[in-house]
């Protein structure tokens, strides 16, 4: 049996100091690794002077990270995949900053892991590398004349064509991604966008059996949705700590309606645009004010780039307006916590609420959203209202799909979800459940890496 690699930012895998694999990805990929008795290579997250790999193994997972310089933390991970990259496949072009010492700090840390990674390569080993931060390693490990199968999965949107180009040396990060054998993007969608660059840019030609061919090259490109871990999460939303935080939330909105938002602090999730829609919704339905009360969660990130600082200033500033406008001596219209929840808290907190408000204005996918059917009461389900710019609203699709920038819409939508019937409710939720249920993250490690281990060897020594 071939075994699997695994190359991503950060690693995720169990350790003695944390024992158990923090969200679904982590859950599917470490199951792999102990299967296939894998390594998950990637940073420690922390800076210092580069030396060896650290390996440390826990519980039938081998982890191997290495620490980077403050600079190359700078311009490969802060610089050009979080204020170049990022913004640009979020179709944030103004927030994009094009930087050449970003690109010259991104391709030197992606070598540096071309080369400590590679010797630890086995001939037969499958390799699966994982989303924008690391494109140009696949092309680096076979300049290290490695001839494995190499995958590549994207977890944030393809931009379009005329989007991508305006990055510097566009055709270049592109033509890496043929280095691989594999790759796989979360959508229809993202595929199509990748295709008709490829086409238009490239001119390359898509053939059938999902293959692309670019000069003499063919690689098979998918859609691939990733999902979580379903039966995990299906179970903890009747976990001990979800009944009480259940049951604690609905002591809190005394009779009222729980409205719920769970994002990572960060502009491509719609936040702004969502306080917005809820305050038109206050200001335009006076009689339902007291009836409703939201929980936006939403945990800050990457602290050091300034343009999230700005959405944490905009976001504090906004939700201090909603409440001085709207709040009452015995209620506030909006409760905003800036920190992270224990995933047990959140599916008690997603089974309490009337309406999950999923609202992104581009993402690869959106795993909260299935993370919110997942947690509902079968008899009683709550009502999905998802941005149809999530990648998770071609799967969701009976899901209240709203346009995120539009906070009329938004209003419509939570008035509509609060009015629905029972059964309609039920009718909507089932097909979601079911969706969420047989395509979770473990049918996504299995499909695409089925997808990789078929590839013929003289196709991945091309």
């Amino acid at each position: 049996m071939s075994r699997l690699i695994v190359i991503s930012n950060r690693v995720s895998a169990p350790t003695a100091e944390q024992p158990t694999a923090q969200g679904g990805l982590a859950v599917a990929l470490t199951a792999a690794l102990r299967e296939a008795d894998g390594i998950w290579f990637g940073w420690s997250g922390a800076t210092g002077e580069t030396g060896e790999l650290a390996f440390k193994t826990y519980d039938g997972v081998t982890s191997a990270t290495i620490d980077l310089p403050e600079q190359d933390v700078e311009e490969y991970y802060d610089g050009y995949a979080n204020r170049t990259l990022w913004p640009l496949f979020h179709y944030r072009l103004g927030l994009t900053e094009f930087e050449r010492d970003f690109q010259g700090g991104y391709e030197r840390v992606n070598r540096l892991f071309a080369d400590v990674i590679s010797p630890h390569v086995e001939p037969d080993d499958l390799v699966w590398v994982h989303d924008y931060h690391m494109i140009p390693l696949g092309w680096l490990l076979r300049q290290q004349g490695l001839r494995n199968r190499l995958g590549f999965f994207l977890h944030i949107p393809w931009p379009p064509t005329r989007l991508l180009t305006a990055l510097p040396e566009h055709r270049r990060l592109v033509e890496a991604l043929f280095a691989y054998d594999v790759v796989g993007f979360q959508t229809a969608e993202w595929l199509e966008t990748f295709h008709d660059y490829v086409v238009r840019e490239m001119g390359g030609s898509i053939g059938p059996d999902d293959l692309v061919t670019v000069g003499g090259r063919t690689i098979r490109a998918i859609a691939c949705p990733i999902g979580i871990d379903a039966k995990e999460f299906i179970a903890s939303a009747t976990s001990a700590e979800a009944t009480r935080t259940h049951d604690r939330m609905v002591d809190s909105i005394d009779g009222r309606r729980l409205i719920v938002g769970v994002d990572r602090l960060d502009y491509s999730k719609g936040l702004e645009e969502r306080f917005n829609g809820y305050q038109r919704f206050l200001e335009t339905r006076p009689d339902a004010r007291n009836k409703v009360s939201m929980l936006q969660v939403a945990p800050p990130s990457r602290a050091s780039v300034q343009s999230y600082v700005d959405i944490r200033a905009a976001l504090d500033a906004a939700s201090g307006r909603i409440n001085g406008a709207h709040a009452e001596i015995d209620w506030v219209p909006l409760r905003y916590v800036n920190r992270g929840l224990p995933r047990s808290v959140l599916a008690g907190v997603y089974r309490a609420a009337k309406i999950g408000l999923v609202t992104p204005l581009r993402d690869g996918m959106n795993l909260v959203a299935k993370e919110f059917v997942a947690a509902q009461d079968p008899e009683d389900p709550g009502v999905l209202i998802l941005s149809r710019f999530a990648g998770a609203a071609a799967q969701l699709d009976r899901a209240l799909l709203i346009n995120p920038y539009s906070p009329d819409e938004m209003a419509d939508a939570i008035e509509q979800a609060l009015a629905m019937s029972r059964e309609e409710r039920i009718a909507r939720w089932r097909p979601m459940f079911e969706n969420v249920r047989q395509e979770d993250v473990i049918w996504w490690r299995k499909r695409f890496t089925a997808v990789l281990a078929a590839v013929a060897l003289h196709e991945a020594e091309a």
